[in-house]
This record gives C-alpha cells, structure tokens and sequence, in this order.
C-alpha cells in the first residue's frame, strides 16, 4: 500500500460534492420542465436523480470531512442549452452523467493502493454512473 495523498484527494472529492450538488439542481430544474404525454414518469425520474444526487454529496462529504477536509459550499457551474425539450433534456443529462463519471474515475485513480475504503466506494460510484449512462442512452435512442 502507499500513502494516501489527502491533498490531491480532497481536491477531487471537493470537486464531486460540487458536480453532485449541481446535480440536485439540475435534476430538480428538468423535472419541472418537462411536459408532454410520458411527464408524469419522466417527472419522477429527474426527481431520483434530484435525490440521488443529494446523497452522493453527503457520502462523498462525510469521506472528505473524515480526511480532515473542508467541504466546499459552491456547486459546480451548470451548462444549459435554455431547450427544454425531453431530447434536449436527456442530451443535458447524459452529458452531465459523463461528466461524473469521469470524476469518479479521477478519484479511483488518486486513492488507488492507498486507501481501500475510498477506492471500493470510488468503484461503486463509477458503477452506478455507468448504470446512469446506459439508462440514459437508452431513453434517447428513440430520438436518434
């Protein structure tokens, strides 16, 4: 095993409680905005999202503040294209999923060898990102 770099890990973790958070915003935003005939489960689905996002925030937190870390209070920047059509939407989401995936990885990749807490949840998270990335290419290949 080697030494678990806190610095670089907390950096990283900082930055995925932010994406997590505006992950909560995001998602909240999108089940407000959709409409149409399939919007009442599209609707709960964003707000999952919403809460799973939330709880993402609150691990990642809870690993950050036991590394003697300070959890951010700001919340990543959010892109939106101002469509709010449910391709548009769904194109907004899987780019953001991506995004976190990518972050997760990152993490895997600081804690690898050297904490292997941090390193299975960083598994699990990448995991449940790629679950999101399928759904979500699933959802939009309708629209292709």
């Amino acid at each position: 095993m080697r030494e678990l770099d806190r610095e670089k890990t907390n950096d990283i973790l900082n930055t995925i409680m932010e994406y997590e958070l505006a992950g909560v915003v995001r998602y909240t935003h999108y089940s407000l905005m959709v409409t149409g005939p399939h919007r009442l489960p599209i609707v709960q689905f964003f707000q999952q999202q919403a809460t799973e996002s939330l709880l993402h925030a609150q691990q990642v937190g809870e690993i950050l503040t036991g590394l003697e870390g300070h959890p951010s209070l700001k919340i990543a920047p959010m892109e939106e294209t101002n469509e709010h059509s449910l391709h548009a939407i769904l194109l907004e989401s899987l780019n953001h999923e991506k995004k976190a995936l990518d972050l997760y990885k990152d993490l895997l990749e600081v804690v690898e060898n050297a904490s292997i807490y941090i390193e299975e949840f960083a598994r699990g998270m990448i995991g449940q990102e790629e679950v999101h990335n399928i759904e979500l290419k699933k959802m939009l290949r309708d629209y292709v």
